[in-house]
């Protein structure tokens, strides 16, 4: 099962990348996978209408 990571530590890890540093660099500092972040950053998107797809909001697993 994947690890699951707290709301604050996701917003904080796109914060960064969004500020200009590389996915890479912040995978390195906070030991986590470039994947996980990207994935964060494609959710984050979705949730604020700039790509499509179901939002964090309309996803209850």
């Amino acid at each position: 099962m994947p690890k699951r990571y707290p709301p604050e530590f996701r917003r904080k890890v796109l914060d960064l990348i969004a500020s200009g540093r590389r996915v890479a660099q912040v995978e390195a500092d906070r030991d986590i996978s470039d994947q996980t972040i990207y994935s964060w950053r494609r959710q984050a998107l979705i949730d604020t209408g700039k790509l499509p797809g179901t939002s964090s909001a309309d996803n209850t697993d």
